[in-house]
């Protein structure tokens, strides 16, 4: 297991259609670092983001594509989404307000 400060875990945010409608119901959604565990996403979101509090974390590995170029071939990066859900009590996370 990679030793990860909390400020490598979180990569950036998923800005899709899903994403923006799970706001609503306080989920987050966030590319994360391919060796972050649940626990540490959960402390990286609770010390990035002040007054924030963390329910539950759920990750999912996303392999890469598989691409060609002309007779070679070759993959995409793999990469790593969190989906983070705040308690009610929470404060939302600001870098979403303006979306």
């Amino acid at each position: 297991m990679a030793d990860l400060k909390y400020y490598d875990v979180i990569l950036r945010p998923v800005i899709t259609e899903k994403s923006m409608d799970l706001m609503g119901v306080k989920k987050y959604t966030f590319f994360v670092h391919p060796d972050a565990t649940k626990t540490q996403v959960k402390d990286a979101v609770e010390k990035l983001f002040a007054g924030t509090k963390v329910a539950s974390v759920n990750t999912m590995n996303c392999g890469g594509k598989l691409r060609r170029r002309g007779m070679t071939s070759g993959r995409t990066a793999k990469t790593k989404k969190a989906i983070v859900s705040l308690t009610a009590d929470s404060a939302d996370i600001e870098i979403f307000e303006g979306l």
